[in-house]
């Protein structure tokens, strides 16, 4: 083996500084994707973004440099590990939150008030999703179990961690909501009001 071709042997083997900023950038961003699971991307955006936007910027160089780099025909193999890293989280995470592998839909209602937006999902095989959205666009998904007997619905097992959403709800075909309040007596109260319903979309 000659000096020179020693030489390229090496280069090929050395990891640049490009090599670096490839790995932490994109480290980075299967992190901030992985927040989905704990308050969202947007959330953590607003919260920690000094740490956020630079991430994004260096993957952004990373992302321009090794295009560069294709065209040069350089070395790639850390960077499109790294780059594929990302991409396949990115595909698996709006894979999990597809409808793919959920039972079909039921009934989806809404509620929404000056802080928050509230989504209940009552799916076929009897599984609920509450898909809460806050203030910062903080997001987080509850999940329980539902039956529904007549016009009600009982939760057992509820899909939250508070008494804002009752044990159970009564479907109005009629006004195209689930009212959620009841009176002195029990009777649930059937007149829309703020924050007494959800209305269920078409």
């Amino acid at each position: 083996m000659t000096l020179n071709q020693k030489q390229q042997k090496d280069s090929k083997k050395r990891i640049s500084g490009f090599d670096v900023v490839a790995i932490i950038s994109s480290f980075g961003m299967i992190g901030w994707n992985i927040t989905h699971f704990f308050g969202g991307m947007i959330f953590y955006l607003f919260v920690v973004s000094y740490l956020v936007v630079p991430l994004i910027i260096l993957y952004l160089i990373s992302v321009i440099e090794t295009f560069i780099s294709i065209f040069r025909r350089k070395t790639l193999k850390v960077k499109i590990v790294s780059h594929s890293a990302v991409i396949l989280t990115i595909l698996a995470f709006n894979l999990y939150d597809s409808e793919l592998f959920k039972s079909k839909r039921l009934i989806t209602a809404t509620m929404a008030d000056d802080l928050s937006h509230h989504t209940l999902i009552f799916r076929e095989d009897g599984s609920c999703e509450h898909k809460l959205v806050g203030m910062f666009a903080y997001s987080e998904t509850y999940f329980g179990k539902y039956i529904i007997k007549d016009d009600t619905i009982s939760f057992t097992k509820k899909p939250y961690n508070n008494n804002f959403i009752p044990d159970t709800m009564l479907i109005s075909q009629t006004d195209n909501v689930i009212y959620i309040e009841k009176d002195a007596n029990g009777n649930f109260r059937e007149v829309k009001e703020w924050l007494n319903h959800f209305k269920i979309q078409q």
